[in-house]
């Protein structure tokens, strides 16, 4: 992953406000509420709102991204939440987490890169348990005509990037699909994420 996409990052999340809010994604609320707290993962987690909601619930929560700036944010959230949080930077393989860590993986838009999207998300579903939940809302391919409609919706522009309910089989193909299904849904976090969007939704316990 090249520093140019790192300095990406850095840039959004340097600002005082936070680009997606304070609060947690709300799919991944209404998930989190039907579990038991455990070892739960971010991954690309940003400035860390969802880390921060988890651990209030009492999961042990890790998070990992390439912005150094994400994670000085998500440290700030967390001290004001009154929470701490296991929080890295750096690329997944270079990061010391263990296969079967986790209880659960919450993946919530977690655009990688096209190239490396679904090598991570199997290199993900190692480090979680069997019997664990992989939690995941991100944009779809239909997402770029709401794009065009309005840009304060966010997400990236190449079709690529997104997501398609037949990628996410492939990836999770190990799984008991709980839910898997693409959704129209209104987004309102932070700067960057406001209006109309379309996104894939899945839970799945691995087998």
């Amino acid at each position: 992953m090249s520093n140019l996409w790192a300095q990406r990052w850095d840039d959004r999340y340097k600002a005082n406000e936070f680009a997606y809010g304070e609060n947690p994604n709300v799919f991944l609320k209404e998930q989190l509420d039907l579990l038991t707290p455990g070892e739960i993962l971010f991954p690309a987690e940003g400035e860390g709102r969802n880390a921060v909601y988890a651990a209030q619930l009492g999961w042990h929560a890790s998070a990992f991204d390439i912005s150094i700036e994400g994670q000085k944010k998500a440290w700030a959230l967390a001290e004001k939440k009154k929470v701490t949080i296991d929080y890295r930077v750096g690329l997944l393989e270079e990061l010391d987490f263990q296969q079967n860590e986790f209880d659960t993986i919450a993946l919530i838009y977690a655009h990688f890169p096209a190239e490396i999207k679904s090598s991570m998300h199997q290199l993900l579903s190692t480090y979680l348990k069997i019997g664990g939940y992989m939690i995941f809302e991100a944009f779809s391919k239909s997402h770029l005509d709401y794009i065009a409609q309005n840009e304060k919706v966010g997400g990236p522009r190449d079709l690529a990037s997104l997501f398609s309910i037949e990628e996410i089989q492939n990836d999770f193909s190990d799984y008991e699909i709980i839910l898997l299904e693409e959704k129209e849904i209104y987004l309102s976090e932070g700067l960057y994420h406001n209006g109309l969007g379309s996104v894939i939704r899945f839970v799945g316990r691995k087998k």
